[in-house]
């Protein structure tokens, strides 16, 4: 054993070989250190992405900060809505092995030379991707700002804007170095107070960022006016410039409204009743004031005429006034207040009487038929005397009927012996229909009829020689 060792170490085309062969084997691992060992178990997962975002193969994998894994393969795969993303190959490490469900996937880069890497998030889900599976787009992260993104901002409007604002500051600033060295001295007061008002700021319930949201807003579409708006500013410039003129009138009037507030204040309130009742006033008085438009002419007139009837109107009063005088007296008579008082007595009595007798006059019109026809019934007749007087009225033939005495109202059997009566038809009276049913009900042949007949009867008109006509 000794020898062949020896031999072998002796050797120097042995010893060459056994150096070529190592030295093979660390260029080939050398080569593959970012594929991983060769013949190592690995995790493989596919992640969908946006964007590649320039990632190249073999770029790292990491999950809090630690390398687990490279970028294997990167394909593009087309969606059933048309839109394309990036997938991307993962191979990790067995150790992070299952990686939850919810963990997200976000590109960042790895330094300002443009190298990326795939950061994985884990999440805290109990279900855990299979090696093989793909993370959902679903899963992706928005990528952050890249520097060259940072740095694509500053184009030459950007730039030439920046190089107006340092030169406007600039000059702003020159020659005002005392001023400035008085305001840095006044900033140590002013960081004092400011940090309880920062804190405000600060907090959620103050809503800062929502101000800041709505200024931009305000902003992006007060842009289109901005010309209009300097016009503004310099229109105002000359409306203060006139008012400078007048500063005493106005200074005295800005001292004077103080006192007048308070007045309005205390009156308003009182007057707003005194508005009400007007404008229900004014409400009111609009038709009539319509009216007036056809009656102004002849209102016209009625003034031409009354003003000198009003003119001998004084020497009237005066003769007026002892009437109103005795009139008075009777007014103060205890009598008199007693007797008015039994009078109103009398007519809130007989106003539900005359609700109900007033339409049988002034719509049907019977109390003046009822003195007519007593009239032509008392003095019409002929040779033998008065209607009144012999007019002998037949009875019909049957049981109950109005010959004699009855137990029930007359109905049949003979066609003629049915009773008809309506003891208390409708006047036009509160709550009945506007008709005058009394002397207007329809026969009905063959039946009895005891109430009023259905339906609203119509007013007749009749007229004579002698009265000219009366409707019932």
């Amino acid at each position: 054993m000794r020898g062949r060792g020896r031999a072998i170490a002796g050797n120097p085309v042995l010893i060459g070989a056994a150096t070529v062969l190592v030295v093979i084997v660390a260029v080939v691992l050398s080569y593959n250190a970012n594929q991983g060992l060769p013949f190592a178990p690995a995790y493989r997962l596919e992640a969908e992405t946006p964007s590649a975002a320039n990632l190249v193969v073999g770029n790292e994998v990491r999950i809090g900060g630690a390398r687990v894994g490279t970028v294997d393969s990167i394909t593009v795969r087309r969606r059933d809505d048309g839109t394309n993303v990036a997938v991307l190959g993962l191979k990790l490490e067995r150790a992070v092995a299952p990686l939850p469900r919810d963990s997200t996937v976000l590109i960042r880069p790895r330094s300002a030379l443009g190298l990326k890497y795939v950061q994985v998030t884990r999440g805290t889900s109990r279900r855990g991707f299979a090696d093989g599976d793909t993370i959902p787009l679903a899963n992706a992260r928005p990528a952050p700002v890249e520097f060259d993104d940072f740095l694509d901002t500053f184009d030459a409007r950007t730039r030439a804007a920046v190089q107006g604002n340092l030169r406007g500051l600039g000059d702003g600033f020159a020659g005002r170095g005392e001023g400035i060295n008085a305001a840095i001295g006044s900033f140590r007061p002013l960081l004092r107070d400011v940090i309880p008002v920062a804190r405000t700021l600060a907090a959620p319930a103050t809503g800062l960022d929502r101000l800041v949201v709505e200024l931009a807003d305000a902003t992006r579409i007060l842009a289109p006016v901005a010309v209009t708006q300097a016009r503004l500013f310099a229109n105002l410039d000359t409306t203060f410039g006139a008012l400078r003129r007048v500063r005493p009138a106005l200074q005295a009037g800005i001292a004077g409204a103080p006192p007048a507030l308070d007045a309005a204040i205390r009156n308003f309130p009182r007057q707003r009743p005194l508005l009400a009742r007007a404008e229900g006033l004014f409400r009111d008085l609009r038709p009539g004031a319509r009216a007036l438009r056809a009656g102004a002419g002849d209102l016209a007139g009625a003034l031409t005429t009354g003003t000198p009837t009003l003119r001998r109107t004084p020497p009237f009063n005066d003769r007026l006034a002892s009437l109103l005088t005795s009139v008075q007296g009777v007014a103060d008579d205890p009598q008199a207040r007693a007797g008015i008082r039994r009078l109103t007595e009398t007519a809130n009595a007989l106003r539900p009487t005359l609700d109900y007798a007033a339409p049988a006059q002034t719509t049907c019109n019977y109390a003046a038929l009822l003195f007519r026809n007593a009239a032509s019934l008392l003095s019409d007749g002929d040779t033998t005397g008065t209607w009144q007087r012999f007019i002998i009225i037949p009875t019909p033939l049957g049981p109950n009927n109005e010959g004699s005495p009855s137990s029930a109202p007359a109905n049949g059997p003979l066609e003629s012996n049915h009773l008809h009566t309506n003891p208390y038809p409708h006047t036009a009276a509160p709550g009945q229909p506007k008709e005058c049913e009394a002397g207007n009900e329809p026969f009905q042949r063959g039946r009895t009829v005891l109430t009023n007949p259905a339906g609203t009867q119509r007013a007749t008109t009749e007229t004579t020689p002698a009265t000219g006509g009366g409707t019932r």
